[in-house]
């Protein structure tokens, strides 16, 4: 393993970008000066950055490198097309601490170009640096999009219908299923210590975890898609979504920020969430509703959109892509109608970075 000390900064930065070609015209300079030159005559540039920290976005223990690099990535393309645009330039920094080598980084910087390959990016800058408290992922995504193709979340009006794409809740059950098994590792490595034997540490140095009929929900969790293949069908059915985002915290949560920046309610019904077989297994397995792991789970990456009622016949033909309800009058509230035909109003309990470190202020 190579000590990233030896290569340096701009070394460290040569090594990963080496070998980029630019696929966009709109990429006039990428890599190699103190800025990327870019150029969009015709259409709105979409901005968006995430970052990513060690330890509350993600577990090394179970997610390795190559499958971090590519998540990093697509959770920032999604995005993008979540407001029907076009990714075209990736921006990519790092802190990271001692422990990290050369090839670590190279696996990183393999999964993320492998997901901006995917998709025709360009990976124009970034910035290396040291970090004492874990590996810290920052990156800005850059795309287009026409004017009047550009869709927001305040957009969905009164009969709109919902619509979701994929399937919802597999992501959060992918991670319980990984915490599980990271915890019954520990648990057996604890008991080994305690009772001083050597031999079982040593055999738990090739611990499996029990992933059995579960790889569906790891892959959801590890390595997520965005749905560029949802917005081009779109596009070729001639629907423009009024509202859009994708479901990175929740359901719950996704609705409430549509209805709240549109001014209106809604009406979804729980019989119509689409969740996969292997989501319902686990869940009944954690004793977990799989409803409520449906709606708060976050992470899937899935796009939520309204559109117009006369597109009806349209959103039926998509494969892919379920219709849960409708927009209603504000007044009307958010309501989730289940089953059994009980109504109950949404509230927003997914994913939230901020809460612990808000909740005594």
């Amino acid at each position: 393993m190579t000590d990233i000390s030896k290569l340096g900064e701009f070394g460290l930065i040569h090594r990963l970008t080496d070998g980029i070609k630019l696929k966009n015209s709109s990429t006039l300079y990428g890599v190699g000066d103190d800025c990327a030159v870019l150029y969009y005559p015709d259409s709105e540039v979409l901005v968006t950055t995430d970052m990513l920290m060690e330890g509350v976005h993600f577990d090394l223990t179970y997610i390795d490198l190559q499958h971090l690099g590519y998540k990093s990535a697509m959770v920032n393309i999604s995005d993008i097309f979540a407001m029907n645009g076009t990714p075209r330039q990736m921006v990519v920094s790092i802190a990271l601490g001692k422990r990290f080598t050369v090839e670590d980084m190279d696996m990183f910087y393999s999964g993320l170009r492998m997901a901006c390959d995917k998709w025709n990016i360009d990976v124009v800058g970034g910035d290396t640096t040291s970090s004492y408290t874990g590996l810290a992922i920052s990156i800005t995504c850059i795309g287009e999009a026409k004017r009047e193709d550009i869709v927001y979340r305040s957009g969905a009006k009164e009969t709109d219908l919902v619509c979701i794409t994929g399937d919802l809740g597999a992501a959060y059950m992918g991670l319980q299923l990984l915490e599980r098994e990271k915890s019954v590792y520990y648990q057996q490595v604890n008991e080994a210590k305690k009772k001083n034997d050597k031999r079982a540490l040593e055999e738990l140095a090739h611990f499996q975890p029990d992933f059995a009929g579960k790889e569906y929900l790891l892959q959801r969790q590890l390595k997520p898609e965005a749905r560029g293949d949802i917005i081009a069908k779109l596009h070729e059915m001639n629907i423009r979504p009024t509202a859009m985002m994708d479901i990175s915290d929740g359901l719950s949560s996704e609705l409430l920020h549509i209805c709240h920046q549109s001014g209106c309610g809604c009406r979804i019904f729980e019989k119509n969430i689409p969740i996969d077989y292997q989501t319902a297994v686990m869940a009944e397995e954690l004793n977990m509703n799989v409803t409520t792991c449906a709606m708060n789970g976050g992470e899937d990456y899935e796009l939520l959109f309204t559109v117009p009622i006369g597109d009806h016949e349209k959103i039926e033909q998509l494969e892919d892509v379920k219709l849960i309800g409708h927009i209603t009058k504000k007044e009307f509230g958010n309501i989730l109608v289940t089953r059994d035909n009980n109504e109950f109003e949404l509230k927003a309990q997914g994913w939230n970075p901020l809460k612990d470190q808000t909740a005594s202020k």
